[in-house]
């Protein structure tokens, strides 16, 4: 099998040195260029692993403008490669302003070849170092479900977890925030377990208009209503054998609260205008986003219907309290969306990773999956940068980070968010496991600029400013 050689590019101007260095590096494949504009565009077409630059190019042969510029260009071309800058005007502020502009190493004329080609080795095995590093830390620890990349260790248990109850037909409600990947979930308790060879048929209380809800559910026969011209299985029955996923059940109008609750107390359903018994077997795994504790304290919620769905019960975590994940799966979505776009993007800059792990991430990876695919088609560069994701960029911190009262607030609404996110938005549990009074929970969440909606933590807006204060 052929060894592929790495591609070393060399801006010189001189051919005889240009032939020279080709000679001197014959174990890589040495691209000729001889002006910023040719080395730009053998850059952008190439990709080199390392580049060779010397400062004295045409038109300014004499001094080292057009080198430094050309430096520039080939660091926004190729943000990862080393470059090694060579100049015959060997003065210190030339090396020091080399390296300030990203160059990773410079050398002076005339050049010891043996020493040149250490230091091109050493950039060359640094380059490749790095990208085995990018390349392992974009794999996922090994998670037993297809379509979950994690690294976290919470989200980890949680997989193992949905590994063991894919194997009972017990009911299993997911509660967790839009967007965490409830549905991956279901989908894992589905195909793991001995109903995999049924149906998996999904159903979103909160996307079909509740007239339609009951026949959705149920089906119907023929005349039942303005309309039925014919038998229709409902979403109960067609999953017979496998799996039925009731996402949003929070959202389920009290009148089929009741007729769901009979389903699964007797496994048997009757069609809208029927009046013949159908039994079925159904594993049922229902998610929401809504604290259903709550909203049954309040008879929004039939508490029994709610005893028969929590059986077993995972919480989901959002993206925003599993570590590196964001970044971790930024990275993931984007060499697939590469790979969909036929695109040569090679990762993400600095200012898009930053920004990737200060934002909130309210819509979790949902949200994250449809940010990095709008920047994996729209942007400009091979590098996607926090604009291209329409994030803003983190500021410099440095100062602020010792200011004992801001780092004391920030801990504190860190804490609130956790224990919002793990009792699902209800304020009475949140209150109980951060050892505070409910009127004490309320207060914080003022003082943070912070509600719950829909079992979700939200911002809440700020007050338009008085005149007074203006």
């Amino acid at each position: 099998m052929a060894v592929t050689k790495p591609k070393l590019l060399v801006v010189e101007d001189d051919p005889g040195l240009g032939a020279q260095y080709r000679w001197a590096f014959s174990d890589c494949r040495v691209i000729l260029a001889s002006d910023r504009n040719h080395a730009q565009l053998l850059a952008e077409k190439e990709q080199p692993a390392a580049a060779l630059l010397d400062l004295g190019l045409p038109p300014d042969e004499e001094g080292v403008s057009e080198g430094f510029a050309t430096l520039e260009a080939l660091r926004r071309i190729c943000p990862g490669m080393p470059i090694v800058v060579v100049s015959g005007q060997g003065q210190r502020e030339h090396t020091l302003r080399a390296i300030a502009l990203g160059a990773y190493d410079f050398c002076e004329k005339p050049v010891d070849l043996a020493v040149l080609r250490t230091i091109i080795d050493r950039a060359l095995r640094l380059r490749e170092l790095e990208e085995e590093n990018l390349r392992l830390a974009s794999m996922p620890r090994s998670s037993p479900i297809r379509d979950i990349i994690t690294g976290d260790e919470a989200m980890l248990k949680i997989c193992r977890t949905v590994e063991r109850l894919a194997q009972v037909s017990a009911p299993v409600l997911l509660l967790g925030e839009s967007g965490t990947g409830k549905e991956a979930l279901a989908r894992a308790l589905h195909e793991m377990g001995p109903r995999a060879s049924g149906n998996f048929v999904a159903l979103n209380c909160a996307a079909i208009p509740e007239p339609l809800l009951e026949s959705e559910l149920f089906g119907h026969e023929r005349g039942a209503f303005t309309g039925a011209v014919r038998q229709v299985t409902g979403r109960i029955e067609a999953a017979n054998g496998g799996t039925l996923f009731l996402d949003e059940i929070g959202d389920l109008p009290p009148a089929l609260q009741a007729k769901l609750l009979r389903f699964l107390q007797d496994q048997v359903i009757e069609r809208v205008g029927g009046r013949v018994p159908i039994r079925v077997d159904v594993r049922v795994v229902s998610a929401t986003n809504q604290p259903l504790e709550e909203q049954a304290e309040g008879g929004r919620f039939r508490a029994d219907l709610l005893y028969r769905l929590n059986s077993l019960t995972i919480r989901v975590p959002p993206l925003r309290d599993r570590g590196e994940d964001a970044l971790l799966l930024g990275r993931w979505f984007l060499a697939r969306y590469a790979r969909e776009f036929a695109r040569r993007l090679r990762g993400l800059d600095p200012t898009a990773a930053q920004a990737i792990m200060a934002h909130r991430w309210p819509g979790n990876v949902r949200e994250l999956g449809n940010r990095v695919r709008r920047a994996a088609l729209m942007a400009d560069g091979q590098m996607i940068t926090a604009a291209d994701m329409e994030l803003a960029e983190p500021p410099d911190n440095s100062d602020t980070d010792l200011d004992l009262r801001a780092a004391r607030l920030r801990a504190e609404r860190a804490m609130i968010e956790r224990a919002l996110a793990r009792s699902n938005g209800s304020l009475s549990v949140a209150a109980r496991l951060l050892g505070v009074s409910r009127p004490t929970i309320y207060a914080l969440l003022e003082t943070h600029g912070l509600s719950v909606s829909r079992g979700s933590v939200v911002e809440t807006p700020a007050p338009p400013a008085s005149p007074e204060t203006e």
